[in-house]
């Protein structure tokens, strides 16, 4: 089946309430990636299992980071809303279960149901922004919804707080339940695609193969060096069948008729650019969230807070410069807009690592801001790009494949860094460690952060120079 937007680009009347509930489905996963944090501390005292805490997280990444290809290509299949409302229904039941657990285990894998469906969520409402509206218009749109992840950074965390000084963790879920009715309802009522019924394959051996896959790798990557040791049976074995999996996939793909994910995304020299580019992104993405606070606590002995107001720059610059990157691509194209961005990373990551030997408050958020302002103009160009150089029916693969490098460098990079920073930490409470080697830990991670960034910046200018058509909306 081929589907196509029933409302043209230049019809605006349904446009405003799909970019709503576009908006309400990315703050839902937006807010649950950072609500958590704050909430611990009453959630393992009411469940236990301590020890077992980090695959909160984890669990939700995991699941999110596997489904997304999958997701993807479904969407250019069956169309963007049957996958985005199945995205908000499995979001909806994994906060209900969440809110019901017993234990911390059954926390665990119910968490990993709502990373089930912000897997679908997340490239599927970035595919249809790119389906609804023109390339010159994107970028403005791109920056309504990095404005929602930078509200969601603050509200999150002030959710989680509240909900735990009153004792009512199970809160944190149960507030999704109206959210996700809101948007499915918006979604529903004012999205509507045609569908040409035509004989269309589903790639059901693949998708398995992708999933277990990237299970298994994932799985090594986020348990390695924390669950377990790197060289320990559980890490040799996620990496190996994770390998032997991966290599059939290929072997699969190449023979299927409608592939899960076409090995061409990997082929092209600008896709193969802009994944890279995802990539980076989330990893450096994580290495700020992490370890910012870190060092201005544990430097200079400032409130958490204080610590969060420095790390909340990055938030405000992203979106502030997402929202005009589209007059600098329009002006300059999709590669020099990236090139500027790219660039003012790498400069806020040298402010960084400069800051480390003297620590300074002020230093660190200014260095946030312009790192932040330089990912707005690196993601959204480059993502829009991607987009821009495929039809309809690529387009769901094209955004999931950029979304899952994103989601995947997030995975590596907390396993990376925190390997980087626990060999100077040492195994004992970060609280217990002294400023010295707080200092030398952060320096470690800020300068992988660098370079990562120049890797980064390798990738932008190996991307072609692409036409940009401001007309174009499909």
């Amino acid at each position: 089946m081929a589907v196509t937007s029933e409302a043209p680009v230049g019809f605006r009347s349904e446009r405003g309430p799909v970019l709503i509930s576009v908006m309400l489905s990315t703050g839902l996963v937006a807010i649950d990636s950072t609500v958590l944090a704050t909430a611990v501390p009453s959630i393992v005292g009411e469940l236990g299992g301590f020890h077992q805490f980090p695959w909160l997280f984890s669990a939700y990444l995991l699941g999110q980071a596997v489904t997304t290809p999958i997701y993807a290509k479904l969407s250019d299949v069956f169309g963007r809303k049957p996958i985005l409302l199945l995205g908000i229904g499995l979001f909806l039941a994994g906060s209900v279960l969440c809110a019901a657990a017993w234990n911390m285990l059954a926390l665990i894998v119910f968490r990993a149901v709502q990373g089930l469906g912000a897997g679908a969520v997340q490239p599927t409402a970035m595919t249809i922004v790119g389906d609804v509206y023109t390339v010159a218009e994107r970028a403005r749109v791109q920056g309504y919804l990095a404005s929602v992840w930078a509200v969601s950074s603050v509200v999150g965390p002030m959710l989680g707080g509240a909900f735990s000084q009153l004792g009512i963790w199970r809160g944190v879920f149960l507030i999704n339940i109206p959210l996700c009715l809101l948007a499915g309802w918006m979604f529903n009522r004012h999205f509507h695609e045609t569908v040409e019924r035509r004989h269309r394959s589903v790639d059901s051996l693949g998708a398995v193969l992708l999933a277990v896959a990237m299970t298994a790798l994932v799985l090594g990557v986020l348990g390695g060096g924390q669950s377990w040791p790197w060289s320990s049976v559980p890490s040799v074995a996620a990496f190996t069948g994770g390998a032997v999996l991966l290599v059939a996939f290929v072997f699969v793909e190449r023979r299927a008729t409608e592939p899960i994910l076409p090995l061409w995304v990997f082929s092209r020299r600008l896709l193969c650019a802009t994944t890279i580019v995802g990539f980076g992104v989330g990893a450096i993405l994580m290495g700020l969230t992490s370890y910012v606070p870190t060092f201005l606590e544990g430097s200079l002995g400032v409130k958490p807070i204080v610590a969060g107001l420095a790390l909340a720059a990055l938030t405000i610059g992203w979106p502030a410069t997402a929202a005009i990157a589209g007059r600098f691509y329009l002006r300059w194209g999709f590669k020099w807009t990236a090139v500027i961005g790219v660039s003012l990373v790498i400069a806020g990551a040298v402010a960084l690592v400069g800051a480390v030997g003297h620590p300074n408050v002020a230093v660190v958020a200014i260095a946030c801001l312009v790192m932040g302002g330089g990912m707005g103009l690196l993601a959204v160009p480059t993502l829009i790009a991607a987009q821009s150089s495929v039809q309809w029916e690529e387009r769901g693969v094209v955004t999931g494949n950029n979304m899952f490098a994103r989601s995947l460098g997030s995975a590596i990079g907390v396993a990376v860094f925190g390997a980087i920073a626990n060999s100077i930490f040492g195994d004992g409470d970060i609280h217990a460690v002294g400023p010295a080697a707080i200092q030398a830990g952060s320096a470690a991670v800020f300068t992988s952060v660098l370079v990562v960034a120049v890797v980064t910046a390798i990738a932008v200018i190996a991307m072609p120079r692409t036409p940009v058509a401001p007309a174009a909306g499909q």
